[in-house]
């Protein structure tokens, strides 16, 4: 054995020193290699070689049959990689829709070789807008003679040969030309994720109100959003207040308004990205939610101290902007009036949703922590959960009141038909009087199935129990059949106030920063009338107010009812007032008009204001008059308090919302910068957020109008 080993030559070859390496034969070494991988390459983006696909099903079906076994694992092994890869390959192509790939040339991740195949990339976009360097797929006269092609994966969508030039950020890969919006289908996160580059260059706020990460546009105009579809809300139409000659009607006369629910809904619809619709923008609404610093009155006796001012109007300065502020009186510290409270809660099918029952649920909660053991609470549910809930508890038994909160369900066919009946019953068993606070307190969405199916006896109804001296608010939660009209409505004619819920937050500032103008009456069917002098003022408009108009004769007459004010609260009207002789004027003096006779003729006086209200406890109302002289003009809107020039910039910013007639030209740029020199100490907030809303809207509703001149 030892013998044939001796003799084996591989033996005696693996015993022979290999000889010292060469330089010749590394180079033909190296050489060959970088053949071998030019080969590779080659090979991965040229057809396999092999027989063809006919003869390979024939040595499938041959071995079948028992023969050429060893041929059958290889097609078979290829079926199953292919049955296994293609179905996930479609996966990721479905997950990625909105960035398909582009068609790729070198298939390896090696190294690319010393002349590398020709590809096309991405030039550089300016700064703020600039995308990661991509590849992509060459136009058709782009693409070189030789190089191969490779067929795009299945549902790529290549760009046409004469369509416009892509928007430098949507090179990463192809897109559909058509204007529809994408719907994407990636997770948000992964949106977000590739539109990284965009979101550099837009402030967080902006981030926050943009429309779909689908919707493509260019980047040098906002988005116009569309209104939601079939939203279901319902607001009472009227028309904006119309210009009036002085010298033919010199006299206004209007209810005041403390009514919030307008400014709520906006600010939702703008924060969810859409426009909202004209009659949904109650700008005297608007300009009420903030509070202004204006004078105190001394006493309840006379619980308003009118503030006056006259200044240039912002979106035009060839009329001037009267401002009247009011602020009721404010009782001292220690003084608790009782209140009876009668909630009257909505729990249809409807309002199973995060902000409609759960938020009034929190919403009530958050009052009820308010209340003293001078208070009372009852609750009354009606539709999904009919009847009483609670009947008249102290409010100091606070685990009963929010135990009975928290039992409240949503859902169910509609009942509860003696619900307003019911509420007004609890509230009369446990009325107080000595000017204590009565009120029943509906919630809900806008189901106002509450017994009474008729809407005008269902007014008639609270008009009746307001002179019982139990009043009715209203509190709005939610979107879809939000009814608003006849929130407004009931809340008249109940001798309420309407507010709209759409947040904790919200929640927080009504039911508690504000309860004291909830609660605490100081004075009820407060009217405003101002006369205009035909010698001073030309023409004249009252700013927003429409559903609140007054006959002139109705001013004097106590039974005509009007809006109550609560303790604290501050009231704005504001008119836009032509000066005579300006050439603002809109409309030509009569050919055959006389001159005004009226002994106030005169520049000493510019108008006169008066104000009529009842005490709480009183059914004869009181008079305030105070004459308008040009000690309060300022030439200079600059030379006014914050408060005044932040309310022109939440009344213009109405009027733009709603497409004035008027005050439509003015820029969304202009408000803000108004909004900003008015800002002032803001503890609350409230004009902060403002100032963005004006932000949001301007990139929603389209390019900037220019000033007027």
């Amino acid at each position: 054995m030892s013998q044939d080993m001796n003799d084996d030559p591989f033996a005696k070859l693996s015993q022979t020193p290999a000889p010292d390496p060469r330089a010749d034969a590394k180079k033909r070494a190296l050489a060959a290699g970088m053949a071998a991988f030019e080969a590779s390459q080659t090979k991965s983006v040229t057809a396999p070689k092999g027989n063809a696909w006919g003869q390979r099903l024939i040595s499938i079906i041959a071995s079948l049959k028992g023969n050429r076994i060893m041929d059958l694992r290889y097609p078979i092994g290829t079926l199953a990689i292919a049955l296994l890869v293609l179905p996930l390959g479609y996966q990721l192509y479905s997950s990625t829709t909105l960035t398909p790939p582009a068609p790729v040339r070198q298939a390896s991740p090696a190294p690319q070789p010393a002349e590398p195949a020709q590809a096309i990339t991405t030039e550089a976009a300016p700064p703020e807008l600039a995308p990661m360097p991509t590849t992509i797929a060459p136009q058709d006269d782009a693409v070189a003679d030789d190089a191969p092609q490779v067929e795009p994966p299945l549902g790529t969508i290549e760009p046409q040969a004469n369509a416009p030039a892509a928007d430098a950020r949507d090179t990463a890969a192809p897109v559909p030309l058509s204007p529809a919006p994408i719907e994407p289908a990636m997770p948000q996160s992964s949106v977000m994720a590739e539109s990284a580059p965009m979101a550099q260059s837009l402030s967080q706020d902006s981030m926050m109100r943009m429309p779909s990460p689908g919707i493509i546009a260019p980047s040098s105009e906002p988005v116009m959003a569309p209104p939601p579809a079939e939203s279901g809300d319902q607001f009472a139409s009227f028309d904006e207040q119309r210009l009036k000659i002085a010298a033919e009607e010199p006299v206004s006369t209007f209810s005041i308004d403390v009514d919030t629910a307008s400014y709520a809904y906006v600010r939702r619809m703008l924060e969810d990205g859409y426009v909202p619709e004209p009659d949904a923008v109650r700008i005297e609404e608007m300009v009420n939610y903030f509070p202004y610093d204006y004078l105190a009155a001394d006493s309840a006796a006379v619980p308003f101290k009118p503030t006056i001012g006259v200044f240039p109007t912002p979106w035009n300065p060839k009329t001037q902007l009267l401002q009247i502020g009011i602020k009721g009186y404010v009782p001292p510290a220690g003084e608790d009036q009782p209140a009876n409270l009668v909630f009257l809660i909505d729990t249809s099918g409807s309002m199973d949703e995060p902000d409609k029952l759960p938020l009034l649920k929190r919403a009530f909660a958050l009052l009820v922590d308010q209340l003293s053991a001078n208070d009372t609470v009852s609750i009354v549910a009606y539709a999904g959960s009919a009847g009483v809930v609670l009947k008249p508890t102290v409010a100091t038994d606070k685990a009963a009141i929010l135990d009975a909160l928290d039992n409240l369900m949503a859902g169910g066919s509609t009942a509860g038909a003696e619900g307003i009946e019911l509420a007004y019953r609890l509230a009369e068993q446990a009325k107080v009087g000595n000017g204590g606070t009565n009120r029943v307190i509906l919630a809900t969405d806008g189901d106002f199935n509450v017994g009474i199916d008729d809407p005008e006896k269902l007014e008639d109804f609270i008009k009746a129990k307001r002179q019982s001296g139990i009043s009715l608010s209203v509190l709005g939660f939610g979107q879809g059949n939000l009814g608003d009209a006849t929130m407004q409505a009931l809340a008249q004619n109940g001798n309420g106030n309407a507010s709209y819920i759409s947040s904790v937050r919200e929640a927080q500032k009504v039911l508690v920063t504000e309860i004291g103008g909830t609660l605490d009456m100081i004075a009820k069917d407060v009217k405003i009338q101002v006369e205009f002098n035909p010698a001073v003022v030309s023409e004249y408009r009252l700013i927003g107010y429409e559903t609140r108009a007054l006959n002139r004769e109705d001013f004097n007459n106590d039974a005509v009812d009007a809006g109550d004010v609560g303790a604290g609260t501050t009231v704005t009207a504001l008119y836009e007032i032509t000066p005579v002789g300006s050439s603002a004027t809109m409309v030509d003096p009569l050919r055959y008009g006389t001159s005004s006779t009226t002994p106030a003729a005169s520049g000493d006086e510019i108008a006169f204001l008066r104000m009529r209200y009842k005490l709480p406890d009183s059914d004869v109302s009181q008079l305030i008059e105070q004459p308008i002289t040009p000690s309060v003009v300022h030439g200079n809107i600059g030379d006014v308090s914050d408060d005044m020039r932040f309310a022109a910039a939440v009344a213009a910013f109405g009027q733009k919302l709603r497409g004035s007639d008027y005050g439509g030209d003015i820029s969304w740029q202009a408000i803000e910068a108004l909004a900003r020199s008015g800002k002032g100490a803001d503890d609350t907030g409230y004009r902060a957020e403002f100032i963005q809303l004006v932000q949001s809207a301007a990139m929603l509703a389209g390019p900037s109008a220019a000033p007027a001149d």
